[in-house]
């Protein structure tokens, strides 16, 4: 009894530290001794104490777009191009915002099926077109990225299939830095790029890289970035998914305010906002597609304070308060949240196609007023701070236009110091963990563990009894006793974890070989990213359902069962339907990746596939011997076949 306690006391007390360690490495409110330990332009209180301050004039402020992951595609959704063309005609045409960031995935670069991956020339041109016809360049400053399928089946930069090269508005390869320049400051625009290059084929670049190279560059860039005013990163990848050398993407991003990406569409739908805050402080702002979501994003700069809306296309009004900030997202180690409390007047940006007839403001429930027009789309509210100095307050503004349309916009304000409320924890999960290293250490424990217990019962002692464990560990004593079955399924999975699992075409014209650890291509070393995860499922999805299966079924034949025998056990049917049943699928999802690998990657890679191909034809052997072979008899503990 008291070994038992022991034990939970602990377990109990590795649960505390566990639970201790995931609660703080998510929590995302505001840490000021934490998040500005590096900074060395932690002036923000000394900024916010000067001016000017947020006043009722058309001045310190500019604001820009960010649109990510527009999908241009000769095969879906044929409302895509025409939609954006009227983006970039009539929404930028009425926002005018002084640049515009299109952060990815410009085309879809997919097969018709869209299981393949390849460069269409006419998406390329149809997006090229668009920017002409709109003169969208002429208007503002485009600035257009590279995303995943910008890079799909890509061997360099000077490929003829690289039409980003051709036919983008920026043309810029790699990491860069534009400064803004305005009349009161300039503003650094910081591209991460993290694209694959060589860029394989689907799905396999679905994570970034950033070498040591790429990534004192960036460095180089966040100094340059210090002498401007405020510094906003951007790329396409989230930083969860960019896989980058010590110190990290986030920690050589820390002076940013905020890092804006997209890639995630939204997760489906089922996380529609993606928002947290890294360690350092900087804002993640992951954006909505549009591709399916028609999503977009305003973003502001007023007196060196960061604001945004995310909006939906052609839902006008569009509404964006400047001034009080919205309190979750305040980054005090680089922003002046002093001129908040010094500000004289409430700033509301409205847009809408047709004339704003009224903007009406409340703050806690109590009507202020009506916002005056102080030029352009910027609305102001004559405001006392002072009323508001302590705990969290809402302010939810009312715009309306002529057309009869109306939008709200309602966000929490704070003016009291460390006081930000923090992120959802799956949010911040999504975007602050470094899933290439969940999934690496995921895959090598489930590997250990599969191996580990093959070669364990090899060499254990198993005595037989009748409780359900006395019997599990018999059958896995069977399989292991069994030379075809332990060498078969020892030989898959160490293919698995350290072999080949296919080789092929990875790019059109280059061969290359695919493992766990990463993938080569035609002399390149791409590190291991995604492999991980994919080998995850593919350990729980077949290598270890066809190892519990093959024990079951050797089980049966130890006990004098046969494949028909084994249905008529009385009681017993219906859950021998579901375990066959189970098995039919998990060899149907098989059979699945191996079409995948030839739609994919194409006949060669389809053929030379241990991992695949050749581990179902594997299993359904392993299977056949299993219920037609000789029936294995247990002697001493010890496992034979008889001949």
């Amino acid at each position: 009894m008291l070994k038992l306690f022991g034990a939970l006391v602990i377990l109990g007390l590795a649960l505390a530290c566990i639970t201790s360690w995931v609660l703080d490495s998510y929590d995302t409110a505001w840490h000021p001794k934490r998040s500005v330990q590096h900074q060395t332009v932690g002036d923000g209180d000394e900024k916010g104490n000067s001016p000017p301050f947020p006043g009722g004039e058309l001045n310190n402020i500019f604001w820009f777009i960010q649109v990510s992951d527009i999908h241009i595609s000769r095969f879906h959704d044929p409302r895509r191009i025409p939609d954006f063309e009227r983006f970039c005609t009539d929404t930028i045409g009425v926002i005018k915002p002084a640049l515009v960031l299109a952060t990815g995935d410009l085309t879809d670069a997919k097969t018709e099926s869209k299981v393949g991956s390849l460069q269409h020339e006419v998406e390329w041109q149809a997006y090229h077109n668009i920017l002409k016809r709109s003169r969208v360049m002429e208007r503002t400053k485009w600035i257009d990225i590279r995303g995943n399928h910008d890079a799909f089946n890509i061997m360099s930069l000077d490929s003829i299939n690289n039409y980003y090269r051709k036919y983008s508005a920026n043309q810029k390869v790699g990491s860069f830095h534009y400064v803004h320049k305005t009349p009161f400051g300039n503003y650094s625009f910081v591209c991460a790029d993290a694209t694959l290059m060589p860029g394989p084929k689907r799905p396999y670049n679905f994570f970034g890289i950033l070498n040591k190279t790429q990534m004192e560059l960036l460095d180089r860039l966040r100094a340059e970035s210090m002498k401007s005013n405020q510094s906003i990163w951007f790329g396409h990848y989230t930083t969860s998914t960019i896989v980058s050398p010590s110190p990290g993407v986030r920690e050589i991003m820390r002076s940013a305010v905020a890092y804006l990406c997209g890639h995630l569409h939204t997760l489906g739908g089922l996380m529609p906002i993606l928002h947290s805050r890294h360690p350092q402080g900087t804002l993640e702002l992951e954006l909505g597609d549009w591709m399916d979501n028609r999503r977009y994003r305003v973003l502001a700069i007023d007196h060196d304070l960061l604001s945004f809306s995310d909006l939906t296309f052609e839902q006008w009004p569009a509404v964006l308060i400047t001034n009080p900030k919205d309190a979750q997202y305040l980054h005090p180690g680089v922003e002046p949240l002093g001129r908040i409390r010094r500000s004289t007047h409430i700033r509301i940006l409205a847009f809408s196609e047709a004339q704003i007839t009224a903007v009406h403001v409340s703050v806690d429930g109590e009507p202020l007023g009506k916002g005056l027009s102080a030029g352009g789309p910027l609305y102001v509210l004559l405001w006392d701070p002072s009323l508001y100095l302590t705990g969290l307050h809402t302010i939810r503004v009312k715009v309306e236009d002529s057309a009869g349309r109306s939008s709200v916009r309602e966000q929490h304000f704070t003016l009291e110091d460390n006081l930000t409320p923090s992120f959802g924890f799956v949010q911040s999960f999504i975007l602050l963990t470094d899933h290439y290293i969940f999934g690496r250490v995921a895959f090598i424990c489930m590997m250990l563990l599969n191996v580990g217990v093959l070669l364990a019962f090899r060499f254990l002692h198993v005595s037989s009894g009748r409780g359900l464990s006395s019997q599990a560990c018999m059958s896995l004593h069977l399989v292991s006793k069994m030379d075809t079955f332990y060498y078969s399924l020892l030989l898959f999975n160490l293919c698995t974890a350290l072999g080949p699992w296919f080789i092929g075409e990875l790019i059109d014209g280059h061969s290359g070989a695919c493992f766990a650890f990463g993938v080569f291509i035609d002399g390149h070393f791409l590190e291991g990213s995604l492999t991980y995860v994919v080998g995850v499922v593919q350990l729980l999805f077949f290598n270890m359902p066809l190892t519990s299966y093959l024990c079951w079924s050797l089980h049966h034949r130890c006990r004098g069962n046969t494949f028909r025998s084994h249905f008529l056990r009385p009681g017993c049917r219906w859950r021998t339907l579901v375990i066959h049943f189970f098995m039919l699928l998990l060899f149907t999802w098989q059979a699945h990746s191996c079409y995948f690998l030839l739609e994919t990657y194409g006949p060669m890679a389809f053929f030379l596939s241990p991992v695949r191909t050749w581990a179902l034809g594997l299993g359904l052997l392993l299977v056949y011997r299993a219920w037609t072979g000789p029936a294995p008899l247990l002697r001493d503990s010890k496992c034979v076949s008889p001949s």
